[in-house]
């Protein structure tokens, strides 16, 4: 099955709503990076949440970047989103300890840690990137996004993500929802709102259960009902090529190409976002040389 988001509006117009189901994505770049079932889940919700907020941007050639630190044994959570919502990322530490909350339940803010910030970077195609922050309020990282709507961005923000990974290591499930106001929004569609998150429950369980992105935010809008605007099939891609290293390595310099041309040896460079291995030999690093 293929993961997809959709985006709408309640009915009555005063809410943006997203969900999403990100099973595939996320279990591709648990993969790639190798990650334990804590960095997993950690991993998975970041990729989960940047991929909704990338597609909300909707600025065409666009970015949005959303970089966690925590201050937790994973490191620094970065993922990055095109317009769509194809997303890749990576973690600095994917081999973290198993840390449960209780039997069976991960336990994610203790692998992420609350001592530090989350911080989005949106590129508009304009002169300079939007840079927004906000601190850490649990590491749960569902909780962080809705804090950081709240205090970066002025928007008041339900973000609600989860990834379960079974007892084989693999992602079972994983996806989540992405809810909010718009201004004017009266009263009652916020405590609509809030009892439909609360009778919802924990995404993860609605995903096991076998709820679509269409199902949860029927779940979640309840008698505010929603109307369905786009439906965007969504992967993890990611977007190096040579061309791109090529510039990176021609940034090091003249004196540390030569350095590397010297040693006679074919030289590797592994993105840092998927598997992929460009390897250099003297000769092209030669020909690197020349266009310096």
């Amino acid at each position: 099955m293929k993961d997809y988001l959709i985006r709408g509006m309640t009915l009555d117009g005063f809410a943006k709503v997203v969900a999403i189901r990100s099973t595939q994505l996320v279990r591709r770049g648990a993969q790639i990076q190798g990650t334990t079932p804590n960095a997993t889940a950690a991993f998975g919700r970041a990729l989960t949440a940047a991929s909704m907020m990338g597609n909300m941007q909707k600025v065409e050639n666009g970015s949005m970047t959303l970089q966690i630190r925590g201050g937790g044994p994973i490191g620094t959570i970065t993922v990055v989103s095109d317009p769509e919502g194809n997303v890749r990322g990576c973690v600095t530490e994917p081999r973290v300890p198993l840390v449960e909350k209780y039997p069976g339940k991960l336990d994610v803010g203790a692998t992420v840690g609350k001592d530090g910030t989350i911080t989005v970077i949106r590129d508009l195609q304009m002169k300079e990137p939007y840079i927004g922050s906000a601190q850490l309020v649990s590491g749960e990282i569902g909780d962080d996004v809705t804090a950081y709507f709240a205090h970066s961005e002025q928007t008041p923000t339900a973000c609600a993500l989860g990834v379960l990974v079974d007892r084989d290591m693999q992602v079972k499930v994983a996806g989540g929802y992405l809810i909010q106001m718009l201004p004017g929004a009266p009263e009652e569609t916020v405590n609509a709102l809030e009892e439909g998150i609360r009778r919802a429950g924990a995404v993860t369980a609605m995903l096991e259960q076998g709820l679509t992105p269409e199902d949860i935010l029927g779940q979640v809008c309840g008698s505010l009902g929603a109307a369905f605007l786009e439906t965007t099939e969504v992967c993890y891609k990611c977007y190096c090529s040579r061309q791109r290293v090529e510039s990176a390595l021609i940034s090091l310099g003249r004196e540390e190409l030569t350095q590397i041309r010297q040693e006679g040896k074919t030289f590797p460079v592994e993105c840092q976002f998927c598997d992929t291995v460009y390897r250099f030999t003297p000769e092209d690093i030669g020909e690197l040389l020349k266009k310096i």
